[in-house]
């Protein structure tokens, strides 16, 4: 089956306020309109596509439903055609509470501010490696040449597996987040083997422990003071390679598409380094690139409007982070912006884990690019393409720029 005929199973929406589709051409290309004109309509509007789901546009509502755990339950985190009953958890982010803060406790050592001062190095290093690799050439896809190898090969160095199997990683992440949202048979494979996988290196490192986040967590007790299970090992895992992954070359995407179009924030970065720090707030915020799931479980009300179970929820922060009524000129990506609580990690007990990774490797990446190619748009012989479903970034991002020297 190709990814044409799969991805085209749902007919095209004619009404956005009570049938909106979020894999939608249109909502992939340019979803900021459509939110503008939900939140205008309801703060929570209802599809009857994927069997019932709903979808908050307030930072209030999202804020309201991120913090309920009593009605609202993580233990499905995307939104699919199908809903079967449970595979592949990744605890903590598919947890509830109370087994949700042991499992997120484990996570947080290996992401404090210290351990990623110690990474950023070989960030740096990953980043101009990369670079080397087209700089000659004056144009780039930096999509498929940059932003998505810079996450995937920074947290294989993290778990200690060979940073080469990264297009592995990449295709796996493509069939469970895009193609599987329709396809069943493609998700449960992408799951499957990346399990596989997973069940080899924990096997190796009983035979030879080792000193990265694999063995981190095969030696961690969980609330009972026994060692983690191999299958919450293995969950956590996909975690960390669903969530680290997708979202953090979006975001770097996201990022430099922006400068590219707009040469006056560019030419500012470069000209006033000690903005980076805000830029990537406000760039986190105007291009979250991730809407998470819940599922509905006791009927509640959430800012008027009655939300019922047996549907799932489509919890978008970056909707939330276009709300005018939080933020000041929404639409506008203002880099020096002050005020910026922003949720594009999340809110609630889900709030992201590897939030400071994700900012120490969208920092990284603009200034490694910013220092080697200060001057660089958009390629208009080529096209951008964004992806389809709950993360969205730049997949295919066609750059010009000089050559040096």
């Amino acid at each position: 089956m190709s990814d044409t005929v799969v991805m085209s199973a749902h007919p095209p929406v004619t009404d956005w306020v009570h049938d909106f589709d979020h894999t939608d051409p249109r909502w992939t290309e340019d979803p900021f309109p459509i939110w503008d004109q939900l939140r205008a309509e309801c703060p929570v509007v209802h599809t009857d596509r994927f069997l019932g789901c709903y979808l908050p546009t307030t930072y209030e509502a999202v804020k309201q439903i991120a913090h309920d755990t009593e009605h609202f339950s993580s233990r499905r985190v995307v939104v699919r055609d199908v809903r079967p009953e449970q595979v592949g958890n990744a605890p903590p982010i598919t947890s509830d509470p109370p087994e949700h803060k042991p499992a997120k406790q484990l996570l947080l050592p290996p992401f404090t501010p210290d351990a990623m001062k110690k990474l950023e190095p070989r960030v740096r290093a990953i980043c101009n490696e990369l670079i080397d690799d087209f700089i000659a050439e004056g144009k780039c896809d930096a999509a498929a040449r940059y932003t998505k190898h810079i996450p995937v090969r920074a947290i294989a160095h993290m778990l200690g597996i060979p940073e080469k199997d990264s297009d592995l990683f990449i295709r796996w992440i493509h069939e469970i987040l895009e193609l599987g949202i329709k396809d069943n048979e493609i998700f449960l494979r992408g799951i499957r083997e990346m399990g596989e996988y997973f069940v080899g290196h924990i096997e190796e490192r009983k035979r030879h422990p080792t000193d990265d986040l694999i063995s981190t967590l095969m030696n961690a007790k969980g609330k009972d003071g026994q060692p983690l299970s191999d299958e919450h090992v293995q969950g956590s895992l996909r975690l960390l390679l669903i969530a680290g992954i997708d979202t953090t070359w979006s975001a770097i995407g996201s990022s430099l598409w922006h400068l590219a179009k707009t040469p006056a924030d560019r030419e500012r970065l470069v000209a006033e380094p000690t903005l980076m720090p805000s830029a990537v707030e406000e760039l986190l915020r105007a291009y979250s690139p991730v809407t998470m799931a819940r599922e509905v479980m006791k009927e509640t009300v959430i800012s008027g409007c009655p939300v019922k179970p047996g549907n799932m929820v489509l919890l978008s922060f970056p909707a939330a982070n276009r709300d005018p009524a939080v933020f000041p000129d929404a639409d506008k990506v203002l880099i020096d912006r002050k005020e910026n609580r922003h949720a594009a990690f999340g809110l609630g007990i889900h709030r992201c884990v590897g939030s400071n990774l994700a900012r120490m490797e969208m920092t990284v990446a603009l200034e490694e690019w910013l220092k080697r190619i200060p001057d660089f748009r958009l390629d208009p012989a080529g096209q951008v393409k964004w992806s389809e479903g709950t993360v969205r970034g730049p997949r295919q991002l066609p750059m010009l720029f000089a050559r040096p020297g």
